[in-house]
């Protein structure tokens, strides 16, 4: 039969919610474990591949969309991380000096290492990040002397990161659109003179989706990635691993967001797991039968548009990422047991018991 409250939805902004802190969390906890388990400078790449992949993938685009395309160059980049990453619940600030330059401060906590992980990203990790996307942006807008200088970070005790865009009188080399400086620092701002998004074009139901968002796409530009820089094989076996320790991690604390007692046996987990599918816009659905419960999914929104290397890959990452549920079911009852068949082109079913 079919168990209405499996697949019923309350309150869709606390799932958003709990979604996004796994997500968060696997990404975060997927550069830790490659430092811990290959090195810094696997590490290192990783983050310099999956930034510059995001970067290619969604900052011209996300400027067009934002309204920014008409903006000076470094008054455009700085906007564009001011508002994008708000948008994803990342603290952000945002100060122009002119046309040639624009501030951005990402304050603490930063939310790519979220809590303790901040202690254990080596420096160079933090800094692939901004080689990655800032330093590329004005490749992309076809501005040679537009880079991005760095002033503070939080893996060296900064209060955050900042920096700001500046345009420069001559063509930049490469290995000069980031540079890092220790003797400036971003004026201090006043918060009720901020930019605002047009609050008539993102309601807060879309506001609370793209929060989702945010962290959804940190999951499919990091799986590919992964694979691209380990192989398949491998980059399988680091973010199950991973998936498996963050799902039983953050059981606790996702399934009490949600509302769903962590007593229910297989009909509780089935809507707790129903739920946060639901949530990413997976079509889901969910039987319960005594002691037994069956959640299945029409597809894999989650990573519907990349272009995995083959359908290996794709169905790698598919286990990969039910490493996630197969941690969390584990810290809901340790004797239960959540099997997964299917394939993501087609449907996906838990089988629960």
């Amino acid at each position: 039969m079919t168990d209405p409250s499996a697949t019923a939805q309350p309150d869709m902004s606390a799932a958003y919610q709990a979604l996004a802190a796994l997500y968060n969390a696997l990404m975060t906890g997927t550069v830790l474990s490659l430092v811990t388990r290959r090195g810094a400078d696997t590490a290192r790449e990783f983050v310099f591949r999956h930034f510059r992949r995001q970067h290619h993938e969604k900052f011209l685009p996300g400027l067009k969309k934002l309204g920014l395309d008409d903006q000076p160059a470094a008054v455009a980049c700085a906007l564009y991380h001011y508002h994008s990453n708000a948008l994803g619940g990342v603290k952000t600030e945002y100060l122009r000096v002119s046309d040639r330059k624009a501030w951005v401060r990402y304050p603490p906590p930063r939310w790519i290492w979220r809590g303790t992980a901040a202690c254990g990203v080596p420096h160079p990790v933090n800094e692939a990040m901004l080689h990655g996307w800032h330093g590329h942006n004005g490749v992309s807008l076809g501005n040679p002397r537009l880079g991005f200088v760095c002033t503070g970070m939080i893996t060296t005790g900064a209060p955050g990161l900042e920096g700001y865009y500046y345009e420069h009188d001559h063509d930049l080399a490469p290995e000069a659109r980031v540079r890092f400086v220790d003797n400036e620092r971003m004026p201090r701002i006043d918060p009720a003179a901020q930019p605002q998004l047009d609050t008539a074009t993102w309601p807060a139901e879309r506001l609370r989706r793209t929060y989702r968002s945010y962290a959804m796409e940190y999951v499919r530009t990091m799986m590919p990635t992964l694979m691209d820089l380990l192989g398949t094989r491998d980059a399988e076996t680091e973010i199950g691993r991973t998936a498996r320790l963050i799902g039983m991690q953050l059981h606790e604390e996702t399934v009490a967001a949600l509302g769903i007692d962590p007593r229910g046996g297989a009909a509780g987990f089935a809507r707790y797991l129903a739920t946060l599918l639901a949530a990413q816009g997976e079509e889901v659905a969910s039987t319960v039968d005594g002691g037994n419960a069956v959640v299945r999914q029409n597809g894999w929104r989650l990573m519907k548009g990349i272009a995995f290397a083959s359908d290996g890959d794709a169905a790698a990452g598919l286990r990969a990422w039910n490493e996630l549920w197969v941690g969390a079911a584990l810290a809901h009852d340790r004797f239960m047991t959540v099997a997964m068949a299917g394939n993501p082109r087609d449907t996906i079913t838990w089988t629960i018991s």
